[in-house]
């Protein structure tokens, strides 16, 4: 803004010292108005709103000091310049004290120092509106931001509650199988899933499944999963047959990469999918970019299962390798998910990976003894959800 569209006042009953000053602060190129005592002032600048007020001090009626307390209880941003030939530091500090910009002392032998006097007050007046305004503005967005997050944690809320009732129950099976999960949710909504179940009274399939990525989109990802192997196993047959038990877990990995890339959801799952004959004690499974494996606790032992596969909704026609393992009477297998690795205190994966082999080796008899052994039974917030589904049979 330029000097010649700044309004200003001064109040002096000093004709000669006021009209000094307004003739050569317009002729420094602003709009001066001028007024011969306190009470034509505080009129003038009522009906003017000039910009800056310059006020003598010593004054018949209203003094300088109570034109200062008028104007600021009008406009307590507006700068007021206070000048006066008293000259007693009292007069200053009241003056500075009522908010007084500047405080000048007559007579004012270079006019300058009051230009530069005004520039300055109007500069800080300007940076205090445009602070003020920026302060708005943040204050506008801030409200934005807030609703937005509200609405996001409403629909996290929801999404969560959903993916939680789309969870099983446990199971048991008239052969002794006992199936069971516990999911320590994540600070986010996050894609961890797991499903199980008991077809035809003879074959018990159940998968472990990481959706990547967390938010919604994550957790919308397995609601659309738990549909689509629902609906596989409804009118396709899926595990309901001997053929099926040894190839459905490939050909469910195969129909679900192809939906997932035709969605271009830009997601992709690693899974562990296994299959029981519970006539028989076979066991058939896939591997796709899961980790850590799951773990086999038999009389004889424990060791993580043998397998690897591409995870799924990243390749256009990939093909996972079926294996095969024959259980004992007795066993424990224990499934999680990668969120595992990050509460086991060891920084290397193959330390991770023994850490979580002994601790399942000692606690695997029960789902709760795992969660109690890893200190995950009651843990919430974590950085990344973790799964555990355990297949018993005693």
């Amino acid at each position: 803004m330029t000097d010649a569209s700044r309004k200003l006042l001064i109040i002096d009953d000093d004709a000669p010292v006021r009209q000094s000053i307004v003739a050569y602060l317009e002729d420094s190129g602003f709009e001066v108005l001028e007024a011969t005592d306190g009470p034509s002032g505080l009129a003038v600048f009522r009906e003017q709103k000039p910009e800056l007020v310059i006020t003598d001090l010593r004054m018949p009626g209203l003094d300088g000091l109570q034109v200062l307390q008028a104007l600021h209880e009008d406009a307590p941003d507006l700068p007021v310049i206070v000048v006066s030939g008293a000259g007693v530091m009292g007069d200053v500090v009241s003056a500075l004290r009522l908010g007084a910009s500047d405080y000048l002392i007559k007579p004012i032998v270079d006019m300058e120092m009051l230009v530069h006097s005004v520039r300055r007050a109007l500069e800080r007046c300007d940076l205090l509106v445009q602070n003020q305004r920026y302060r708005d503005k943040l204050e506008f967005a801030n409200r934005g931001l807030r609703e937005n997050l509200r609405v996001l944690e409403r629909d996290q809320q929801a999404g969560r509650q959903v993916q939680q009732r789309l969870l099983p129950v446990p199971l048991d099976t008239p052969e002794g199988y006992h199936v069971a999960h516990h999911i320590a949710p994540s600070l986010y909504l996050s894609g961890d899933f797991v499903d199980y179940a008991y077809l035809k009274q003879r074959y018990l399939a159940f998968y472990l499944a990481d959706v990547s990525g967390h938010g919604a989109s994550s957790a919308f990802v397995t609601i659309w999963l738990k549909h689509l192997v629902s609906r596989m196993v409804r009118e396709e047959g899926l595990f309901c047959d001997a053929q099926s038990f040894e190839d459905g877990a490939n050909t469910m990995l195969q129909q679900i990469n192809r939906e997932l890339n035709e969605t271009r959801l830009n997601h992709h799952l690693t899974f562990f999918v296994g299959v029981i004959d519970t006539q028989t004690q076979e066991m058939r499974y896939v591997v796709a970019g899961h980790l850590p494996m799951p773990i086999l606790i038999t009389p004889e032992g424990a060791g993580f299962l043998a397998g690897n596969g591409k995870p799924v909704g990243i390749f256009a026609h990939p093909d996972w390798e079926i294996y095969q393992v024959q259980l004992p009477a007795q066993f424990s297998l224990v499934c999680f998910s990668d969120g595992v690795l990050e509460v086991l205190p060891p920084r290397v994966l193959k330390e991770k990976e023994e850490l979580l082999l002994e601790t399942v080796r000692d606690h695997g008899d029960s789902l709760e003894s795992v969660c109690s052994a890893l200190g995950i039974e009651d843990v919430s917030e974590t950085p990344d959800d973790i799964a555990i589904m355990t297949v018993i049979k005693r």
